[in-house]
């Protein structure tokens, strides 16, 4: 004869016997706000490394005139000597309408025409075979030009530092939210037991195991998680999938460039939420059954059959 708990099946539960759906929507919003911390971390690193490569491929040059010679004269000649330099695809001499509006959001409008601004020569270089710093200040020396050359080494290495801090940051807020949604799992298991109390005494009474028991939750609660991860990944796909079309090639903006591919990293979101489940479930499910004891719950329900029959048999 079959046993009748041979096979796994949740349906010996009640359904929502301890705010199963309060928790199904607390998972959905906490695995909504990974899924957004997750790709938020995943944008900043692409903008970080996109604007560290910009500055890595580029350089600039600022050139100070010998006596009798103009500024944009000294600007010429350094552009000319640059641009025969390997490794070096262009160099272009700045003119100072170009200097003005790198300068106009920081200093206004009024202060430009009167302010005097260096001469400076933007160079493009190779992004395979990239000159380096050395090599084109021994050029301008050659050439007999007073200039110094800016490799944006120290903006790239802040600009790489920011990124490493926004991942390590978003990764943090990640885990944090994790253990949130496993603590809130373990909570609803345990309040699921306490009000279950009398199903579990029936299931020992008719000789299941405390790890069938124990099982039959975390089944239950593994699939809630999978099902409400699943609602959260939809939610955030759909959000990121507007703000994608909404912000055109570029993302919703420069600092947060977004990407359809970013999509395909929530896909893990369910898997995720019900494994996260599935661990905490069964932990919570056999310590709150090995704080009964193996055979509480039976001899309970055996005392409380003997005064009944005593009781019965007084009266009669």
């Amino acid at each position: 004869m079959k046993s009748p708990f041979s096979g796994k099946s949740t349906g010996l539960l009640p359904r929502d016997a301890a705010g199963e759906t309060w928790l199904a929507a607390v998972i959905a919003v906490l695995c909504f706000i990974a899924c957004l911390a997750c790709v938020g971390a995943v944008a900043a690193d692409r903008a970080a490394h996109g604007w560290a490569r910009q500055l890595r491929a580029e350089a600039t040059v600022q050139v100070r005139p010998r006596v009798g010679e103009t500024g944009l004269a000294a600007a010429g000649r350094a552009a000319e000597t640059l641009s025969s330099v390997p490794g070096v695809s262009e160099a272009a001499v700045m003119d100072r309408k170009e200097a003005e509006d790198l300068l106009r959001p920081w200093l206004g409008e009024a202060v430009l025409p009167d302010l005097p601004l260096p001469f400076l020569v933007t160079v493009r270089l190779d992004p395979k075979a990239p000159a380096s710093t050395v090599v084109l200040s021994r050029a301008l020396a050659e050439a007999g030009l007073d200039a110094s050359v800016d490799d944006h080494s120290l903006w790239r290495g802040e600009v790489e530092r920011s990124a490493a801090l926004i991942t390590a940051l978003s990764l943090a807020g990640f885990l944090l939210i994790a253990c949130a949604a496993a603590a809130a799992i373990v909570y609803a298991t345990r309040a699921g037991l306490a009000a279950q109390r009398g199903v579990i005494e029936t299931l020992s009474l008719s000789g299941a195991t405390e790890g069938y028991i124990a099982g039959l939750f975390q089944t239950r609660f593994g699939l809630l998680a999978a099902g409400a991860g699943a609602a959260g990944a939809v939610a955030a796909a759909l959000l990121l999938g507007a703000l994608r079309t909404l912000g055109g090639a570029g993302g919703l903006t420069a600092a947060l460039p977004l990407a359809w591919s970013d999509i395909l990293l929530l896909s893990p979101c369910p898997l995720l939420a019900g494994t996260v489940a599935l661990v905490a479930a069964r932990i919570a499910a056999q310590a709150t059954l090995g704080d009964r004891g193996p055979w509480r719950g039976p001899r309970r329900i055996r005392g409380r059959l003997a005064d009944a029959v005593h009781d019965d048999r007084r009266f009669r």
